[in-house]
């Protein structure tokens, strides 16, 4: 009877953080950029978008 093992390696801590603060940016664009937006038809979809995801929002 043989044994197979396997080994999964870690990322490395940079790229973890590297990853982590590219999330964190898209995600400010997003709820920054959409809210403070002028168009009042960008700025209202993205209004309606918190609510219905329950984020406060005022």
């Amino acid at each position: 009877m043989t044994n197979q093992t396997t080994t999964f390696s870690q990322p490395l801590a940079s790229t973890r953080i590297g990853v982590a603060a590219l999330v964190f940016l898209m995600g400010a664009v997003l709820v920054f950029g959409a809210g403070f937006a002028h168009p009042q038809a960008l700025h209202d979809a993205a209004h309606d978008a918190r609510h219905a995801m329950s984020f406060p929002c005022h």
